[in-house]
């Protein structure tokens, strides 16, 4: 059994929006999860010393379109998954594996979208680029489908499900209810594009009326990709269908977001609150985009910085049925150690986040294992820095290759 002892922990934030962050504490990790938290000097293989500043899960991306490799089109960069990791992503969801050169949008079949699921599910998702979790293979529903598909889909392990192409004068058929049907009976988590068309042209728009009569698992970008609903759609969607998380994500109309999250508020419902980037596309590669969302959320629309840290980690983990985004006994250890940079005059990683000011990383933890030890690439350091001892000291991290926008 490996031990990891993390000392010295200015502020912990759970993740988990009802459970109030702890000052001064420990955290144990044994064999990649938390083993207990408050703990006084058990031994240990190695131990981290955050230095005082702030311990929190991992972010999870819960909208990012991978395609085979690590090839962007939209931007043409390369190793943009080490980058997000440097921005402190531990976790990625696919909203759909669009970017394959010559996929025609118009001419997509049930065998088709399928077989390009699958195939993601057992590259990219097995690979794991740069040790990001990423849960890949997400078929892009398409009239004619079978109950035979969602079971293959289901033997091949894949969980998420997306309308996005779908011909929605179709609604009243029935079809797009009985695909939600069958995907539930399969323990499936569906997502829908909501809002405008894509940058691909090819995508369908959904307001209240697709929304409400489909019920998704998940109201995908609900302030903008890259366009939002009419304000009188989201309301409605919020008030409608409260069985379902709202996203919102860093390539977004930010009126619409303000609104998304004062409406959320106001009928006391962030829990319902999801994030996500909806990158790599047309608005660039952005491996701080949660971070962004973060300080968006708590510096200018009002929320709380620990809802705003929770919307970022356990609520869209949970939203997606992952195993992650939370600092519990028996999650797994995806973490970071973060805090205010040189000339912020926040105290700690919550306080940046309420004024605006992305935090530093220090370092990123995922299964206990420290993928950015002592340094982010993709943020300046924080003001107070960590230290490793005992036999396994976490060995320097190959620098990220750094590309793309901020």
């Amino acid at each position: 059994m490996t031990t990891l002892l993390v000392e010295d922990i200015g502020l912990l934030v759970h993740g988990d929006a009802t459970t109030k962050p702890l000052r001064d504490t420990t955290l144990l990790i044994e064999d990649g999860r938390i083993a207990c938290i408050g703990v006084d000097h058990p031994r240990a293989d190695r131990v981290l010393s955050a230095g005082g500043l702030t311990v929190m899960p991992g972010l999870v991306d819960g909208h990012v379109h991978p395609t085979f490799g690590e090839w962007t089109p939209a931007q043409n960069s390369i190793g943009w998954i080490g980058n997000y990791l440097h921005g402190g992503t531990t976790s990625m969801v696919s909203a759909g594996e669009l970017h394959i050169p010559g996929l025609d949008f118009g001419a997509l079949t049930p065998e088709l979208v399928l077989s390009i699921a699958i195939t993601s599910k057992h590259t990219t998702g097995r690979a794991r680029p740069s040790g990001v979790k990423i849960n890949a293979g997400t078929v892009l529903l398409v009239p004619g489908m079978t109950e035979e598909h969602f079971d293959r889909a289901h033997r091949e392990g894949i969980d998420q499900l997306k309308f996005i192409f779908y011909d929605w004068n179709r609604l009243g058929d029935g079809e797009a209810q009985r695909y939600v049907e069958w995907a539930h009976q399969r323990g499936m988590t569906v997502k829908m594009h909501s809002g405008g068309v894509s940058r691909s042209g090819s995508s369908r728009v959904a307001g209240r009326d697709v929304v409400a009569a489909v019920r998704p698992d998940i109201v995908g970008h609900i302030s903008g990709g890259p366009i939002p609903p009419p304000d009188e759609d989201i309301v409605a969607i919020i008030a409608d269908v409260p069985t379902a998380h709202i996203e919102v994500c860093s390539s977004m109309n930010f009126r619409a977001t303000k609104l998304v999250a004062e409406q959320l508020s106001a009928r006391g419902e962030l829990g319902r609150l999801t994030l996500g980037t909806d990158t790599p596309g047309g608005t660039g590669v952005i491996p701080r985009g949660m971070l962004r969302n973060i300080c968006f959320l708590a510096s200018v629309c009002g929320v709380d910085p620990v809802a705003a840290v929770a919307a970022a980690t356990g609520q869209t983990a949970k939203a997606h049925g992952l195993d992650t985004g939370v600092v519990a006994e028996g999650a797994p250890a995806d973490l970071l150690v973060l805090g205010p940079v040189t000339g912020s005059t926040a105290g700690d990683a919550l306080e940046c986040f309420a004024l605006g000011d992305l935090p530093g990383i220090a370092t990123v933890l995922v299964d206990g294992v420290p993928l950015v030890p002592t340094r982010s690439q993709q943020t300046p350091p924080p003001s107070r820095s960590v230290s490793w001892r005992g036999e396994a000291a976490a060995p320097a991290a190959a620098p990220a290759r750094v590309t793309g926008c901020c």
